[in-house]
C-alpha cells in the first residue's frame, strides 16, 4: 500500500522568480477552494501542478514529459515557484460556481430550493356570503360613530363651540359627520337595492322553472292521453289482452299464456300481469313470487316484469 505524503513543503530551495500572484493568472488556472487540494496550472509547462505548504506556498517540484519525443524529462522551470494568494477566494469560488451552472446544460439545472405552488384560497361557504356583504355599511356606522363622538367631545372642551359659535375645527368636524352621514345613507341605498334585485332574480328564475315544469307535466299528460287511446274498430274476441304495462322482448316471450299467475313459494294467485306488478310481484330464478315472498330474497336477485 503506497504511503500517503504530506503536502508540507521540505526544502527551502525556490526557482530564483518573483512570487507568482493568482491575481495575476486566469481565474480559471487555479483551484484555492476551502476543503479542497490547492492546485496550479504551471505557467511553463501548462500541467496541473500541486501547491506545497501552508504559510510559504510553492509549486510542487516536477520534471517535463519528453520521451516521446525520445528524450529524458528534464526539470520545469516552474518548480518550486513561490505563490502568493492576494484575491478574495469566496468572491472568487461564488465567481467560478456561477460559471460552471452557465455552461452547464439547461435540462441538468436544478434549483438549490424547491418552490412549491400556493394553495387557492378556499372559497367561503355560502352562509358566510350573506354576512359579507353589510360589512363595508357597518364599518361605515362605526366610523359615522366615531365621527359624532369627536364632535360632541369638541364642542364640551371649546368655549367658542359650546356658547353657540363655530371655530375651524368644530366646522370641520362637523362637515366630516355630514358627509359621513350621506355616505352610508348611500351605502343603505345600494344594499337595499341589490337585495331587491336579488330578490327580482329568484323570482324570475323560480317562475322560469315553474312554467318548464308546467309544460313538462302537460307533455306529459298528452303523451298518456295518446297512448290510452283506442283504436275505433273491432278486435278478435280470442287470445289473451294486451298488456298495458311497457315489457322487455325477453319477458314478454316468458310470459305465461294464461291470465292468471302463481307464486313459486307460496302458491298465491293473481289474476292478471298488471295486478301482480301493483302488488310488487317479481321474477326470481325466472319464476314469478309474490311481494312478500320476494322480501325473504335478497335484492340483487329480484328482477321486475
Amino acid at each position: 500500500m503506497p504511503r500517503k505524503r504530506h503536502g508540507r513543503v521540505r526544502t527551502k530551495h525556490t526557482n530564483g522568480r518573483a512570487a507568482l500572484l493568482l491575481s495575476t493568472m486566469n481565474p480559471a488556472d487555479y483551484n484555492v477552494r476551502p476543503g479542497e487540494v490547492r492546485t496550479i496550472a504551471c505557467p511553463d509547462c501548462r500541467t496541473w501542478r500541486r501547491i506545497m505548504g501552508d504559510t510559504v506556498l510553492k509549486v510542487r517540484e516536477h520534471r517535463i514529459d519528453t520521451v516521446g519525443q525520445g528524450e529524458e524529462p528534464t526539470p520545469c522551470p516552474g518548480s518550486d515557484q513561490l505563490v502568493v494568494i492576494d484575491i478574495d477566494v469566496r468572491r472568487w469560488q461564488a465567481r467560478q460556481d456561477r460559471l460552471l451552472r452557465d455552461a452547464m446544460p439547461q435540462e441538468n439545472r436544478r434549483a438549490a430550493q424547491q418552490f412549491y405552488k400556493p394553495f387557492p384560497t378556499p372559497a367561503a361557504p355560502v352562509h358566510r356570503l350573506a354576512s359579507r356583504e353589510p360589512q363595508t355599511l357597518v364599518r361605515l356606522v362605526r366610523l359615522l360613530e366615531q365621527t359624532r363622538h369627536a364632535g360632541l367631545a369638541h364642542r364640551v372642551n371649546c368655549s367658542l363651540c359650546r356658547g353657540g359659535g363655530r371655530c375651524e375645527t368644530g366646522r370641520g368636524l362637523e362637515i366630516a359627520f355630514q358627509e359621513m352621514r350621506a355616505t352610508c345613507w348611500i351605502a343603505r341605498e345600494q344594499q337595499a337595492r341589490a337585495r331587491r334585485l336579488a330578490i327580482q332574480q329568484m323570482r324570475e328564475a323560480r317562475a322560469a322553472q315553474e312554467s318548464t315544469r308546467r309544460t313538462q307535466l302537460l307533455l306529459a299528460g298528452q303523451a298518456d292521453q295518446l297512448r290510452r287511446a283506442v283504436p275505433q274498430g273491432g278486435r278478435p274476441t280470442e287470445g289473451p289482452e294486451v298488456p298495458m304495462v311497457p315489457l322487455a322482448p325477453r319477458q314478454a316471450a316468458e310470459q305465461l299464456e294464461g291470465d292468471q299467475l302463481t307464486c313459486g313459494h307460496c302458491g298465491a294467485t293473481a289474476s292478471s300481469l298488471v295486478d301482480a306488478v301493483s302488488a310488487g310481484w317479481c321474477r326470481i330464478t325466472r319464476r314469478p313470487h309474490c311481494g312478500r315472498c320476494a322480501a325473504r330474497f335478497p335484492a340483487w336477485t329480484r328482477t321486475s316484469f
